[in-house]
């Protein structure tokens, strides 16, 4: 086997890879260390490697952590995971960058503060030199700069510190560790390359704030001035590194022992750019931030309006090449958020490298991050919500589902393009309602003519909030009455689809009378299901993407339990057998087609659902009366056309349960619709009346929507706001 070797070529227009990369933290908080590879699942799961393969991916950031290894006492140590997973990865052709400390502390017996870390890491590194020779690529601690800041400046992590003395002490350390890693790696393997990677971002400000800025912009580097032995007397931070008790010689040890890295790794995030403003009152609360001068918020730069460009990776990245000029990666691009502002950000990001490559910058990759997706990262891992960001593989699903986002990985590592319909317009950071103050006119841009989605069902609460969420995503759209878009007409649906020349179609249409279809079974029929088939057919033909809508009422609720997706339908009455029906011949007529079952379901923006009546008439203290025989999974609108989106830019097909997770009587979800908008139950009636049946819905597939009880708190959050502002 030969070894493998993460290549330096000289700068080419098609140098650019794509790496891989998976949230892999091991943090300390408090007593409890946070795995974020056993929390996305790939602890137990080796065929990810195959999966990564798969992609075209042949350089992978992977994690070979201190803390996982020797957990209890640095002399014993357990490598079984790491054997067999450094074993296919080398029968795969990929070449690992083994990342030793990623935002952790070091193992229960060591922390940042420990004046004997750096050596003790050094061991580590030592041991995995020697037990895996044919690494060649390092990355001893992941964002040294960014870890001192949590953990020793913002308390967020482990040892929990709270000023500039055990940020500065904690970061010196950090970065000895690195000095002294890449010596004893480099005693093994004399090629070993150091691939430094940190969270790189900058902050602006108004006039007054500009000392502020200048102190957190000076900050930024200071993690590649310490090993490029850049911090001297001339060093604007000097008198920090004193006035923590960081003296002349431990900063000269930088200076003997140079250790400028091989690739510079940059991690930059769409909140890495800050901008600080004294008029606090003009921005959320949540924003309010302080030093020791003044009170002042710290929002996101790209929510401000600049009179010219100076946010995103384009413009960081050309910063630290004109700071350092040493060869570089993007290695992580990740953005937690739906996937058409996943693929507008990991392109962005490509395309920067690109261009920044074309000018001679020596830029050698981008790394798709994430790429199992990561937990509670939106609280920074100080809450355990179990709040999953998707990544390239979806891990909620088993075995991960490739999402939009492997295939996109698959192209930029095969061919260095690719291409999708979301991508006709830029990401929300550049479309005008992102920001805190509107400017007086300033619009989204795109390219060409956007390509649109078809949604048919105008008149219909999903219709209506299809549209709504699709023009919030920047995915544009044609809303469809049935007027513009017959679907139980063949002719006008091919006239429509030629009119419109969607790239996909959503059917958000149909009968919807569950009670009366019984008297009208003809016509719940032919717009449930002959319409469903005959846009089927068309899309077919097109060969463009298909998403239609069934229910839970395909079963009889006889069994007992949640009914998944392979469950054999029952239905019992004429609507459900129309849904029955419209399933069998949507996938007789396009089986690429993606149909997704739902329960009854509810939103901030219509009327006409159980959770509305509830809070209207529990408020107007009129008596409700719900059944406690009937186990069902209501959900949320918003959730569940989110959902449905992603799946339909991910290409899925097949049926899919969508439904908040958590079964409930109707008695007892009014319970809890009561407890959230606090309001009084009292008139709340148990009513026993009929068999118990469970016509819940949950999934084999993939549980993709958030649990009920964050949904309805959401629900009463979403409808008084919506209540204030008209």
């Amino acid at each position: 086997m030969t070894t493998h070797i993460v290549d330096l070529p000289s700068p080419s227009p098609s140098a650019i890879a794509l790496w891989g990369g998976l949230e892999c933290t091991v943090a300390r908080i408090g007593d409890t260390f946070r795995n974020q590879s056993q929390e996305t699942g790939h602890t137990d799961r080796i065929e990810d490697l195959d999966a990564i393969a798969a992609l075209g991916i042949r350089t992978l950031r992977y994690p070979v952590l201190w803390e996982t290894i020797a957990p209890q006492r640095p002399d014993q140590t357990d490598w079984c995971w790491h054997d067999a997973r450094l074993a296919r990865l080398r029968e795969l052709e990929i070449a690992p960058i083994a990342g030793l400390v990623h935002h952790g502390s070091g193992p229960r017996y060591t922390s940042l503060l420990d004046p004997l870390f750096p050596e003790m890491l050094a061991d580590h590194a030592a041991q995995v030199a020697a037990r895996y020779p044919w690494v060649t690529a390092f990355t001893p601690i992941n964002e040294p700069l960014t870890t001192a800041r949590f953990s020793g400046l913002y308390g967020h992590w482990y040892p929990h510190g709270r000023s500039m003395a055990i940020f500065l002490r904690t970061l010196v350390t950090q970065c000895r560790a690195v000095v002294l890693s890449m010596r004893a790696i480099r005693y093994i393997t004399p090629q070993a390359q150091l691939v430094q990677t940190e969270d790189l971002g900058k902050t602006f400000s108004t006039p007054g704030l500009a000392y502020q800025a200048e102190h957190e912009n000076q900050r930024r580097w200071l993690a590649f001035d310490l090993l490029c032995a850049r911090v001297d007397r001339h060093h604007p931070w000097y008198r920090h590194f004193l006035d923590a008790g960081i003296d002349d010689r431990s900063l000269g040890f930088f200076h003997e022992n140079p250790c400028p890295p091989d690739i510079i790794g940059i991690n930059h995030y769409l909140t890495s750019e800050r901008f600080l403003d004294e008029r606090r009152e003009l921005y959320p609360e949540n924003h309010h931030a302080q030093n020791d001068r003044e009170r002042y918020a710290d929002v996101e730069a790209v929510r401000i309006d600049f009179d010219t460009p100076c946010t995103g990776p384009q413009v960081r990245l050309q910063e630290a090449w004109e700071r350092y000029g040493l060869p570089m990666a993007v290695t992580e691009a990740h953005h937690g958020c739906s996937r058409d502002e996943q693929l507008r950000w990991l392109m962005e990001v490509w395309q920067a490298a690109q261009t920044l490559q074309e000018k001679g910058v020596d830029i050698r990759a981008v790394t798709i991050w994430s790429l199992f997706g990561c937990v509670d990262w939106n609280t920074l891992l100080t809450t355990q919500n179990n709040f999953y960001e998707t990544g390239v593989f979806d891990a909620r699903c088993q075995p991960p589902r490739p999402t939009a986002l492997a295939a996109a990985g698959r192209a930029l590592a095969t061919t260095g393009k690719f291409d999708h319909p979301v991508l006709d317009r830029q990401g929300w950071w550049h479309r005008a309602e992102r920001y805190y103050q509107m400017p007086a006119s300033r619009s989204g841009l795109h390219r060409g003519t956007p390509r649109r989605i078809a949604i048919a069902g105008a008149t219909g609460t999903l219709g209506q909030a299809f549209a709504r969420l699709c023009g919030e995503r920047g995915l544009d759209y044609d809303l469809l009455a049935r007027g513009d878009m017959d679907i139980t007409s063949a002719a006008s649906i091919d006239a429509a689809l030629a009119r419109h020349r969607p790239w996909a179609v959503v059917n958000a249409a149909g009968y919807v009378r569950v009670n009366q279809a019984e008297q009208e079974a003809a016509r719940c029929f032919r717009e449930n299901a002959t319409g469903a088939e005959l846009l089927a057919r068309a899309c077919a033909r097109l060969g463009i993407p298909y998403m239609t809508f069934s229910s839970d009422l395909v079963f009889d609720g006889s069994l007992g339990r949640a009914y998944v997706e392979s469950d054999l339908v029952c239905p019992t009455g004429i609507y459900g057998s129309s849904k029955v029906a419209a399933e069998r011949l949507v996938a007789e007529a396009w089986p690429e087609a993606l149909v997704i079952r739902t329960s009854a379901f509810f939103g901030p923006w219509d009327k006409y659902n159980f959770v509305h009546g509830v809070m209207q008439d529990l408020t107007a203290g009129r008596k409700v009366e719900a059944s406690n025989q009937v186990l069902v999974s209501p959900t949320y609108v918003p959730d569940l056309v989110h959902g449905a989106l992603d799946l339909l830019i991910d290409g899925a097909s097949g049926v899919w349960h969508l439904a908040n997770q958590g079964l409930v009587s109707w008695h007892e979800l009014a319970l809890q619709v009561a407890r959230a908008a606090r309001i009084d139950s009292s008139a709340l009636v148990c009513a026993d009346q009929g068999s118990a049946c469970v016509t819940a819905l949950t999934s084999e597939r993939g549980l993709l929507l958030p649990p009920l009880g964050e949904a309805i708190e959401r629900y009463v959050r979403d409808t008084v706001r919506l209540q204030r502002t008209g």
